[in-house]
Parts: structure tokens; C-alpha cells; sequence
């Protein structure tokens, strides 16, 4: 059964979710790789993250760029971006899309924090039809690596850590 989640995510989503749950995500994500992760860290560290108009709270960040060619998850387990889950979790990011596999600390940052990590699948094309609007929201000299605000319908994703469980773990 797909679980269908919209954002913004509350915590009563996070804890009915476990590790190998599929989720349908739709609403507003943020997108975000490893140029503009420690950016986003040092706004949350600094208090300007409100001026430039961006609230975390109950949202879900996709490890990818926006690019012409669209989105398609980068690896999760770069050192940048995995140092970032703990902060943003901590900032209100419920949900963690990428790929690749993430360290046992990660995934109990993300307990601590109420957040959840889930891999999505490398499909750039269905992700176009399923992807209605884009915007940048900071760090626009970054380009496809600024951090953007999609608007989604419908992107398929598998629960992999979740409450201090992971698929990593088996």
C-alpha cells in the first residue's frame, strides 16, 4: 500500500511511517546538493534563514540540482550532505529524499529530530511530468545548485531510515 504524504509534514506522518514503506509525495519540497547545504546550515546557525523568506518547518529537501534536463537524485552519503541532516532536521525537515546509503549517527539524527530518510529512483524523465513548478528560494549565483522550491505530484519513494531504523541495517 502507498502511503500518501503532503507537505507541509507533521510529526503525526513521521511517526506512522517505517523503513520500507513506499510514499507518494506531493506539495512543495526544497532541493539542495552540496553547494548550497553548508549555506543553508550557516542561515540556520546565523537567524537570516527567515529574511530570505525560507521556512523549513514540515518540509522535505531532494538531494538533487535543478537543471534543463530535470531532477534526479545525487548521493546522499557525500560528506556535505550527509553532515547536513542533523541541522536541517533539527531546523523542521521531516523528510531527506536522495540515494545511496547514510552512517548509523545520520540516521540517529534524524530520529532525534523527527525526520525521516527515503531513497527515490533515478528517473529524471518521470520526474518532469510530475514536477508542475520551480523557483529559486536562495543562493541564486549557485545556478542548478542554488536551492530551489518544487512543486510535486505524485514521486514514489521508499522509506529507508525511520525512527532509528534502517534498510541498512539488515
Amino acid at each position: 500500500m502507498i502511503k500518501h504524504v503532503h507537505t507541509p509534514i507533521t510529526h503525526e506522518v513521521i511517526n506512522n511511517l517505517k523503513v520500507g514503506d513506499v510514499v507518494s509525495i506531493s506539495g512543495w519540497i526544497f532541493t539542495g546538493r552540496d553547494a548550497v547545504l553548508p549555506k543553508i546550515e550557516k542561515s540556520i546557525k546565523d537567524g537570516s534563514l527567515d529574511s530570505k523568506g525560507i521556512d523549513l518547518n514540515g518540509g522535505a529537501i531532494f538531494h538533487t540540482a535543478v537543471s534543463p534536463a530535470g531532477v534526479g537524485p545525487t548521493s546522499s552519503n557525500k560528506k556535505e550532505i550527509e553532515e547536513s541532516f542533523a541541522p536541517l532536521s533539527a531546523a523542521g525537515i521531516r523528510l531527506f529524499l536522495g540515494k545511496g546509503e547514510i552512517g548509523r549517527d545520520t540516521i540517529e539524527a534524524i530520529k532525534e529530530n523527527g525526520a525521516v530518510f527515503a531513497v527515490i529512483p533515478p528517473t529524471t524523465a518521470l520526474f518532469a511530468d510530475q514536477t508542475t513548478e520551480k523557483k529559486i528560494m536562495g543562493w541564486p549565483e549557485l545556478g542548478m545548485e542554488a536551492l530551489h522550491a518544487i512543486y510535486v505530484n505524485g514521486y514514489q519513494a521508499i522509506i529507508a531510515a525511520a525512527h532509528g531504523d534502517s534498510i541498512y541495517n539488515k
